[in-house]
């Protein structure tokens, strides 16, 4: 099928795009999956330890127009001098570093597809983030896609993006004006992350090695790192490292967040605080639920099985309560309360036809910001398709057409 080929569907009223859903599940076989997740894993070069999802979304244009309207709106409003105010509070004064810059380098906007009343596909916002993503791995995983599958003439890349201006953005902002060995990808562990196809992937495009938290040395107000037996300078820092991790896990490392270091950040830690789940309560907009900080509740909501509890700064799901109790809620210290958002459940759509009971899907829409540019550059999405409750593994286990996918249009 060749582009400017699809047909027209009119209103988004489903996601599978009939033709291609129906076309796709009818060619599909459990080789194939085991065959390009092998070819996936070469071109990866390393195993991948999530769960890969057998099947692309194959998303209306009109649904990806209304969400990245949504998230450009979205944005706008967390750009405000009120809001920027309001978040300062937001930053752990142990991990409020200097210099962050006017905006984010990448700003994630996560959405659940549902139905509204009428029955038509309705984004809605299950969470935002002023950090990196998976933006190596997602292109390899949807030109992966693309050629095993044969999906030649639909998208997945947004706007006019081709790969090689894909690669250009994705080059500006991450190194900046500096030479691959004067950037690194700075994780904890990297060699435990799940997230490490995206690491290696990295550095196969960019050329910027991944170096663990824990070997960076530090020296009066500069930053060095050791590659290949020689002591390197960081001039700037990819930043992966999550600060909920470093915390819980007691890392020691040798510089301080606070310090004035003669380095940039591509992803400012302190983004990663203002453009989260602490923005959700002071959002505006139709694709935003309900939401209050634990601390603003006068009292408990009479129908708590119409929320769910999220700690504000953990990841991946970690602490989420779907099936909230008083008791859940009692058990949280008055002190910490401000630390926990009570929002509005989102009911997903199971839209995603399968072999069995159909996949509930939300997509990230992947902007990019580099330092020079005046607006966000939507530029990539991400899916994840479930079966359970939520989208994380604990909710869909032995289950299928589950998990980490791409979106084609």
């Amino acid at each position: 099928m060749q582009r400017g080929c699809l047909p027209d569907i009119g209103k988004a009223t489903s996601i599978v795009v009939p033709q291609l859903r129906e076309q796709f599940n009818r060619q599909f076989t459990e080789a194939a999956y085991e065959g390009f997740l092998r070819s996936l894993e070469e071109e990866v070069g390393g195993p991948i330890e999530f769960r890969v999802c057998e099947t692309p979304v194959f998303l209306p244009s009109e649904l990806l127009a209304e969400m990245q309207q949504a998230a450009v709106e979205i944005i706008e409003q967390l750009r405000t001098p009120a809001y920027l105010e309001l978040s300062n509070r937001a930053i752990p004064q142990a991990f409020n570093a200097p210099n962050e810059g006017g905006h984010p380098t990448f700003i994630q906007v996560d959405f659940a597809v549902t139905r509204d009343e009428g029955g038509e596909l309705s984004p809605k916002l299950i969470e935002l983030q002023g950090c990196a993503s998976l933006y190596a791995y997602q292109l390899v995983l949807a030109q992966m896609f693309q050629r095993h599958y044969r999906l030649n003439g639909l998208k997945y890349l947004c706007g006019e993006l081709t790969e090689e201006s894909y690669l250009s953005l994705f080059r500006r902002s991450v190194l900046g004006p500096y030479s691959p060995r004067q950037v690194i990808l700075m994780e904890i562990e990297p060699e435990r992350q799940k997230t490490r196809p995206d690491f290696l992937l990295t550095e196969k495009l960019l050329g910027v090695p991944t170096v663990a938290i824990t070997n960076v040395k530090k020296r009066d107000s500069r930053l060095y790192y050791y590659h290949e037996g020689r002591e390197l300078e960081v001039r700037r820092i990819y930043n992966r490292v999550i600060v909920d991790e470093l915390i819980r896990k007691g890392v020691l490392y040798q510089f301080d967040f606070r310090d004035e270091l003669d380095v940039e950040w591509a992803g400012h830690p302190n983004w990663f605080f203002r453009i989260s789940k602490f923005s959700i309560p002071f959002l505006k907009h139709p694709t935003v639920p309900r939401a209050s900080f634990l601390s603003q509740l006068e009292c408990d909501p009479e129908c708590l099985d119409q929320y769910v509890l999220k700690p504000l700064f953990s990841f991946a799901g970690t602490g989420v309560k779907v099936n909230v109790t008083h008791a859940d809620l009692e058990a949280i210290a008055e002190r910490e309360r401000a630390n926990y958002l009570l929002q509005e459940k989102i009911v997903y759509a199971p839209v995603i036809t399968t072999h069995d009971e159909p996949s509930k899907v939300e997509i990230r829409l992947m902007f990019f910001w580099p330092d020079e540019d005046a607006e966000p550059t939507l530029a990539l999405t991400l899916a994840r398709l479930s079966k359970g409750e939520m989208s994380g593994v604990d909710f869909n286990k032995n289950k299928t057409w589950v998990g980490s996918s791409v979106c084609f249009w």
